[in-house]
């Protein structure tokens, strides 16, 4: 198996030719390596099913082992900040699964993006072009056709990523796929402090400061019944599934599933790229403001 995702691996980047291209022959290949996830035991480290197909990271294997083990018997999914869709949580999902779902992004160029693409006729696929706060989130879910129990909900929105799933009401996902923001460490429980009109490059110029911390995430999972079932190898997703249909699946804490991020994407304050890495990425956002989910109080970072 470890020979057939490296052989993947090659593949994907010397298949980069034309999209269509692209996205036929990574998809047969998708498929062969989704087959072999659908087999897989019970894993100690979701990193071990990663495959990448549209997803940023490997998190098309993860999903894909997933499904496979857990009873979902509504195939459907809500995916926030999807920017064009051409990469994403749930693209494999809807083209190799054959899922429903509803996406949202704020961008009107990438609405209709994706209503130009053949997915968007191909399959049964809602989109909603609005800027997501937590006062509007439920409405624009239900205005979207989605109620009730889903199999899957991606909150990926660079922001205010806690706060929108802590107001979320309309739907009560399987599994929820939460971006957490690795910089932030493991040990504190903390998010940005909710800001409506939050635009993470305009918060602070380094681009680091956004979202919520990996435990803080894993408090709320636990107050809205759902576990920790672990993070991709790229440290900037978690895996939350609802208690009551985790099974067999290894549950974890925040301070175990933990996965630090390597990638540098911060920037000087005039804007160009600087390659931050390691506690230095951490010391460039110490001390800006913070809301501590255990403490309820906004405290320096």
């Amino acid at each position: 198996m470890k020979q057939l995702r490296k052989l993947a691996n090659v593949l994907y980047q010397s298949l980069y030719v034309t999209r269509k291209t692209q996205q036929t022959d990574i998809l047969l290949l998708g498929k062969l390596l989704a087959r072999q996830n659908k087999e897989l035991p019970i894993l100690n480290n979701l990193a071990e099913a990663e495959f990448k197909v549209f997803s940023q990271s490997g998190d098309d294997g993860i999903i894909q082992y997933l499904i496979h083990k857990i009873d979902i018997p509504n195939k459907t999914f809500i995916e926030f900040g999807v920017e064009n869709y051409v990469e994403s949580n749930t693209r494999f999902l809807l083209r190799n699964d054959n899922w429903s779902g509803l996406l949202i992004d704020g961008g009107q160029k990438s609405i209709d993006y994706i209503k130009s693409d053949d997915i968007y006729y191909q399959h049964n696929l809602e989109v909603v072009q609005a800027f997501i706060t937590a006062e509007n989130i439920n409405e624009l879910i239900i205005s979207g056709g989605m109620t009730g129990e889903i199999g899957l909900l991606s909150i990926d929105i660079d922001g205010n990523d806690y706060w929108i799933w802590k107001a979320i009401k309309a739907v009560q996902p399987v599994v929820v796929i939460m971006e957490y923001n690795s910089v932030m460490g493991k040990d504190i429980a903390v998010t940005v402090p909710y800001k409506a009109d939050f635009v993470r490059e305009k918060e602070h110029y380094s681009h680091l400061y956004f979202g919520a911390s990996l435990k803080a995430l894993c408090l709320l999972a636990e107050e809205k019944g759902y576990a920790f079932v672990g993070s991709n190898s790229y440290g900037n997703n978690a895996y939350f599934v609802r208690k009551d249909k985790v099974g067999n699946l290894k549950v974890f804490t925040a301070e175990e599933g933990y996965v630090l991020s390597l990638f540098r994407e911060s920037r000087d304050p005039r804007g160009n790229m600087n390659y931050l890495s390691g506690a230095d990425r951490y010391a460039c956002i110490k001390g800006l403001p913070v809301y501590n989910v255990q403490l309820n109080v906004i405290e320096p970072l």
